[in-house]
């Protein structure tokens, strides 16, 4: 039986790095759309870009066959090129340092292992339409986390 393929867009933003981040996701399969987005006070672009996906791959409820187009090269080329080479290192850059935001890579690895995922890269605000849709997502989450957070009282 043939997989269907599940195309997904996904981005994050952030207004300062760090500052309130926003993330996206536009999912389609078979002609249906669903949208996913959320958002965190305080965070970084690069860490809404990873929960973005990690968010996608994770709504799956089974194994799919997934086109992920994000307009992030931090993502793109971190789990296709980098992450291995992580791994073998400990967990280290190629200059010996940390990796940044492990615990998401992580999270990624294993939703990630669970697809067969084809990872593609477009420019961000290039014109692609699901990628300029995911971006409206994740600027829509962190409008909506602005406007609770006017409601407070500090």
């Amino acid at each position: 039986m043939k997989t269907e393929l599940v195309e997904i867009h996904t981005d994050g933003a952030c207004r300062g790095n760090p500052g309130p981040g926003g993330w996206g996701v536009l999912l389609e399969y078979n002609g249906v759309r669903k949208e996913l987005y959320g958002s965190e006070p305080d965070s970084t672009n690069n860490r809404m870009e990873l929960i973005a996906a990690i968010q996608a791959l994770e709504s799956l409820k089974r194994p799919c066959r997934v086109r992920l187009i994000t307009d992030s090269v931090y993502l793109k080329m971190g789990i296709t090129d980098w992450l291995g080479n992580w791994k073998n290192k400990g967990w280290k850059t190629a200059s010996g340092k940390p990796v940044k935001n492990l615990d998401l890579w992580q999270r990624l690895e294993a939703a990630n292992a669970k697809h067969k995922v084809d990872w593609r890269w477009v420019k961000g605000h290039g014109g692609d339409p699901g990628n300029e849709y995911a971006d409206s997502l994740a600027n829509r989450a962190i409008d909506e986390l602005e406007h609770k957070n006017r409601g407070r009282v500090s």
